[in-house]
């Protein structure tokens, strides 16, 4: 778009290629931050801060410094020091001897200043200035694109845009139905209906859906028709004017209208020039600017803009246009312009952009556009219309019985309410559970979307009045996405399956292991809802840490018809233990911070118990099993180590139990389990936690853009010795800080329903980047999967911004020249740092390291090594310690 020219080039003469083209200086002058700051450095020295208030205050004697002249002149190449002191500016007269030699100390205080700063010039080919004028063919050439191979459509919702011609412009319309614009056309604040044809050459202003139904069965052609405001003796009206794109409005000439002479316009349309001048009006000054062409008011109806269009093709109908013409009360441009009413004018292009941007952000939620919907969402509470806003998302959350559209239309009307708190009211992340939502909420969890959505809105009109009550009603909006996310997730039970199998004895225990996981590539893309309205795809290692798989579960059937749970280390001595006697004790499965409720969720998504069941927990238990089970889980990982520990051992308590239980279920099917689970358990949450863990070995899950959620698994083959090779290159760092995933996975879901062109490009990329990542291992290649790792932890923290603690950051840059790439584990945020390491075996020396590094806190390093078993499943004897 622009060429550089030589810097000497700017204050020498550009050579024009002919007498018409002379290079031109814009005037648009771009400073560097670097040059900025030595430009202000000056304004403190004399005497140049006589050109600033602070001097002139102070006393000191006026200075008047050029842009171009001396601030720019100073840093130009062929400009020597001598010649820039001794130089005056063109306006300065050559008497000046004492503004000469004060001028002179100023531009040896901006020459010592900016003398080392480069200049560069931007020379823009073809480029030239578009100057108002009184032509409506170059007006109509500076609002379009001759030549582009489409049309340009601004802040405007189109229904059939194959129908705008190239090199056409629609701004701030409303355009519903077939609408045909032709090449050169201008739409500008209309909404109109078609069936409509707009030819070439046209600029249409100001209509509105009534009038549009005048330009039925027409074909406009190199025509000015505009709807305008006016004020008559303090009454508001609307009036048409209608002129030819060739008509002049210069006063001398002989002149034209609709691009026809006068004397062919009144031959054609019986109009006669009495009509339109006075008498004793000379000839000179009968133009068209003094024509009385435009009726502003007629006796017994409203007018439109049929009341010009006749013009273009009087018909046989007895003159009755021409005479409903002559009653009207017409006015000249010149007497018309100065009672046209622009705050009405302003009041109804706003009306207009609001009305089409509501028709927009509709289509975008119903047609599952990437189009972020935040810019409407803002200017709708700043101009004081939330309303409409919010009742035009409630009909598109209800209107289609779509899940996946309600969930992101109710996630846009808590960005609205959190718009209108103005950032008070506190944090936007928190609970959802206030007992007043409990009647909308329920209707969702039936299924019933209408009602649900209509009962939210009910509720919402009582929680309007201050910040604190807005920011509360767009968490329980949030809250009632994530029930639609979770109904949609649930899908994935499509793909649970069991096959039946010998009934483990009564005491004797089935023991399940897994390993931990390390994501290599596009994390959060296997998050609901981006795993299904996306697609993930997430590279993903099971590993050993120290030699030892970290999480596990054993599960046993027992005499008494109760359920013994137990939570902590593998030895029981040190477990909290639990027993749930009835299904009271059960009911609480859904609050992830209650004592053992990842357990009980998995006795319910098991299909071992039901709270809903009209028999009790030991009835259930009782005819189906013959007593009741015994379940202890147990991770040595740290909370929020970020390598997938909860979703794992969750398909480590399932993989148990229904072994336990007499039911043989697949490893593929447990993934979908887990996501089963964890919508009971209301953790959310993806599927790559549960892939990484239960399969083994290093592989590539995908889920595609579609409901039924599926998982699908690749493993991944590399050369032969390189898991050797990897597990002496690769380290775990313990980093001390527990990561708080929930609030992070509030705000990338936030951002990714409110489809932020950043968040959407860099979850694009993390799929891409997976496929890549995939093809290093492939190779065996080191360097690569290490570039790999270092843009991956870039796109999560894009993803997530506030993943990085400044000591995380200040220990990757200490290890930084001793690894091909680190990221922290899972979200982010703390737990587990992953190294891969430039030379083997980097253990101790990187203990080294960090030991000289202050203020990293409890770090620990730890061996790690690729798992090549997954989940393995055990019985053990009836006596034998688990």
């Amino acid at each position: 778009m622009t060429a550089r020219a030589e810097p000497h080039s700017f204050w020498g003469r550009l050579e024009p290629e002919s007498e018409e083209d002379l290079e031109l200086v814009s005037g648009l002058v771009f400073f560097s931050v670097e040059t900025a700051e030595h430009l202000l450095a000056t304004h403190v020295s004399p005497p140049l801060d006589a050109c600033t208030y602070m001097g002139l205050d102070s006393g000191a004697r006026p200075v008047q410094l050029s842009l171009f002249f001396d601030i720019l002149l100073c840093m130009a190449r062929n400009v020597r020091r001598e010649d820039f002191l001794v130089g005056r500016p063109p306006e300065m007269g050559q008497g000046d001897v004492d503004i000469a030699g004060y001028l002179h100390g100023a531009r040896a205080e901006l020459w010592r200043e900016l003398r080392d700063q480069p200049l560069t010039v931007a020379y823009v080919p073809d480029g030239s200035y578009n100057y108002m004028t009184n032509s409506a063919s170059e007006f109509l050439h500076s609002l379009t694109f001759p030549g582009a191979p489409g049309a340009q459509v601004v802040h405007s919702q189109v229904e059939e845009r194959q129908l705008l011609g190239a090199g056409s412009s629609v701004v701030s319309c409303l355009l519903e139905g077939p609408v045909q614009l032709g090449p050169g056309s201008v739409l500008q604040h209309c909404h109109l209906r078609g069936p409509i044809h707009i030819g070439t050459g046209c600029f249409v202003s100001g209509l509105d859906v009534a009038q549009s139904e005048a330009l039925h069965g027409l074909e406009l052609h190199d025509l000015v028709l505009q709807g305008h405001h006016v004020q008559l003796h303090g009454a508001r009206s609307r009036a048409f004017t209608l002129v030819g794109r060739l008509d002049s409005w210069e006063r001398q000439g002989t002149g034209t209208y609709l691009n026809m002479s006068w004397s062919r316009f009144f031959q054609k349309t019986g109009i006669r020039d009495w009509d339109l001048w006075d008498p004793d009006m000379p000839p000179i000054e009968r133009c068209l600017l003094s024509a009385r062409l435009f009726p502003v008011l007629h006796p017994s109806r409203a007018l439109g803009p049929q009341d010009m269009l006749w013009m273009l093709d009087p018909q046989e109908d007895g003159g009755k246009a021409l005479r409903a013409w002559r009653a009207s009360w017409r006015l000249s441009w010149e007497q018309l312009q100065p009672r046209l009413d622009r705050a009405a004018t302003l009041a109804s292009r706003r009306h207009l952009f609001f009305r089409q941007a509501l028709h927009k952000a509709r289509h975008v939620l119903e047609a599952r556009q990437d189009l972020s919907l935040r810019p409407l969402i803002r200017a709708a509470v700043h101009e004081g219309c939330p309303g409409p806003l919010m009742a035009t998302l409630d009909q598109a959350a209800a209107g289609g019985g779509d899940p996946g559209v309600a969930a992101r239309a109710l996630a846009c009307v808590a960005d609205v309410l959190g718009c209108m708190a103005e950032g008070q009211g506190g944090l936007r992340s928190g609970p959802a559970a206030n007992p007043e939502w409990v009647r909308p909420f329920s209707y969702l969890e039936c299924g019933d979307l209408a009602r649900g959505v209509e009962a939210l809105a009910e509720e919402r009109d009582k929680w309007l009045s201050r910040p604190a009550l807005l920011v509360r009603a767009a968490r329980h909006y949030e809250g009632a996405g994530q029930i639609l996310i979770r109904q949609a997730v649930m899908s994935a039970q499509h793909f649970v399956s069991s096959v039946p199998v010998e009934l483990p004895a009564p005491g004797q225990w089935v023991v399940a292991e897994c390993p931990a996981r390390v994501d290599f590539s596009g994390g959060w893309s296997d998050t609901p809802p981006l795993a299904y309205e996306l697609g993930g795809a997430v590279l993903g290692l099971a590993v050993r840490l120290n030699g030892r798989r970290p999480i596990g579960a054993r599960a046993r059937r027992i005499p008494e018809p109760k359920l013994w749970l137990a939570v902590g280390p593998r030895q029981d001595k040190m477990a909290t233990k639990i027993v749930c006697g009835s299904l009271d004790d059960l009911q609480d499965y859904c609050q992830p911070h209650a004592p053992g409720a990842l357990l009980k969720a998995a006795f319910i998504c098991a299909g071992i118990v039901s709270v809903h069941s009209k028999l009790s927990l030991s009835e259930q238990l009782l005819c189906a099993f013959g007593g009741g089970f015994e379940l202890h889980t147990w991770s040595e990982l740290p909370h929020g180590s970020g390598l997938g520990t909860s979703s794992i051992l969750a398909g480590a308590a399932l993989a148990a139990l229904q072994r336990a239980a007499g039911r043989a279920v697949g490893t593929e099917a447990l993934i979908h389990a887990v996501l089963h689970l964890e919508q009971l358990l209301t953790t959310g949450g993806g599927w790559q936690d549960q892939v990484g863990g239960l399969m083994p070995g290093i592989k590539v899950g995908r889920s595609r853009a579609q409901l039924p959620l599926k998982v699908e698994v690749e493993e991944i083959t590399v050369p032969v010795g390189f898991v050797q090779k990897l597990n002496d290159h690769l380290l775990l760092v313990y980093t001390g800080k527990t990561r708080l995933a929930r609030n992070l996975l509030q705000d990338v879901l936030r951002s990714w329903y409110a489809r932020l062109p950043a968040i959407v490009q860099n979850a694009h990329n993390l799929v891409r980047h997976t496929e890549e990542c995939a093809e290093a291992f492939r190779q065996g290649s080191l360097p690569l999967l290490g570039q790999c790792l270092t843009s991956y932890w870039e796109q999560k923290k894009l993803m997530a911004p506030g993943c990085e603690p400044l000591a995380v950051r200040r220990m990757m840059a200490v290890l930084a020249p001793h690894v091909h790439g680190q990221s922290l584990a899972g979200a982010g945020g703390g737990g587990f740092l992953y190294l891969l390491t430039k030379e083997p075996r980097q253990k101790e020396a990187l203990e080294a390291v960090l030991a000289k590094t202050e203020g990293l806190g409890n770090y620990s390093i730890h061996l790690v090594e690729v798992d090549t078993q997954g989940l393995s499943l055990q019985l053990l004897g009836t006596e034998t310690s688990a």
